[in-house]
């Protein structure tokens, strides 16, 4: 036996379906122990493994390990030592390692998602310009939304006509031709400008530490300044992570500088914009919002952005599919050389 996967339930609570698909990338190579402890199971590597003088390659995925487990793995030459979202392993354990010669191998922590928040976001774009859940909502209670004749039953223009569900308060319509702005133009904000770009629309983005290629492989236009991005979007999408130089990065005054109608995407996190301020604007029917993060989550079923004409809204859930689950265990596993 040269591998072993080890895995705790909690880590399988973050990614449920990352461990197996490792396993399987692994058996192509060799001969793979694979052990998955129960729930509330506390005991260290050393306990799991069977014979651990024989483990060359280590992937520690939510399971304890102590000092004195890394100096049963005598033949051990790679490792991961990965929680739900970071590596687990103290100074201690890195300093035996290091000196062992052990190559310790950490996960990337970006582009496992990237295309699913990316397409999720696409998806959230074209509900909100075309009221896809709306009219579904209404249509399970209801036979009005299948009633397109206008006011009066007289044709005239701006009014309501056949096949037609759009709100014109609001950006509607198709992608193509429409003003995309995004802030950001990392893994996420990148694939979903090229998204936008494909589809025809016109597409500029905001990030002063994206390189110039950045730009150019995303289909858009680098725009220099946030104010400006700002002031003539149709579609507004800020998508970049949350830390503590980007929180509150897109201000009160930048929503209220967002022309009227803009609808705006979220699905990164919420508080990288002022929050009050953007649900201000949309309770006033100035701004349309398709969003899958809030600044307070669960949201509240009281909340008055909840079933609004202008709102569009998901459970947080933009990011964890079974094919980012699959990828995150790709960019670890690649890493590894094959066993000896």
């Amino acid at each position: 036996m040269t591998s072993l996967i080890a895995v705790h339930p909690d880590f399988d609570r973050i990614w449920p379906f990352a461990a197996d698909h490792f396993r399987h990338l692994w058996q192509q190579q060799g001969e793979v122990e694979f052990v998955r402890v129960g729930d509330g199971d506390q005991r260290p590597l050393r306990q799991i493994a069977s014979q651990p003088d024989r483990i060359q390659r280590l992937a520690c995925l939510g399971v304890r390990v102590e000092l004195e487990c890394l100096r049963a793995c005598a033949s051990l030459r790679g490792a991961t030592f990965q929680g739900g979202y970071s590596g687990n392993l103290d100074r201690e354990c890195r300093d035996h390692l290091a000196q062992a010669g052990v190559r310790i191998y950490h996960h990337p922590s970006e582009g496992f998602w990237s295309q699913t928040v990316a397409e999720y976001g696409l998806a959230l774009t074209l509900c909100g310009l075309r009221r896809i859940p709306q009219l579904h909502h209404q249509i399970l209670t209801s036979l009005a939304p299948w009633d397109y004749e206008p006011p009066g039953g007289l044709g005239r223009p701006g009014a309501r006509g056949q096949q037609f569900g759009d709100d014109v308060r609001f950006t509607s319509g198709t992608l193509a031709g429409k003003r995309v702005r995004v802030v950001g133009a990392g893994n996420i904000a990148s694939r979903y400008a090229s998204f936008a770009h494909f589809l025809g629309a016109e597409v500029a983005a905001w990030d002063p530490f994206a390189s110039e290629p950045c730009f150019h492989r995303a289909g858009a236009r680098r725009e220099w300044h946030l104010e400006r991005l700002v002031s003539d979007a149709e579609i507004f999408a800020p998508m970049v992570p949350l830390t503590d130089s980007t929180r509150d990065l897109v201000k009160a005054h930048h929503i209220d500088a967002l022309p009227k109608g803009c609808l705006v995407v979220l699905v990164t996190r919420a508080r990288i914009c002022d929050t009050q301020a953007l649900r201000r604007r949309v309770l006033a029917d100035e701004l349309s919002l398709a969003a899958d993060v809030w600044e307070v989550e669960p949201v509240p079923l009281d909340d008055p952005l909840l079933g609004r004409p202008n709102v569009v809204h998901t459970p947080h859930n933009a990011g964890r599919t079974i094919d980012a689950n699959r990828a995150w265990a790709e960019k670890l596993a690649e890493q590894f050389l094959p066993p000896v």
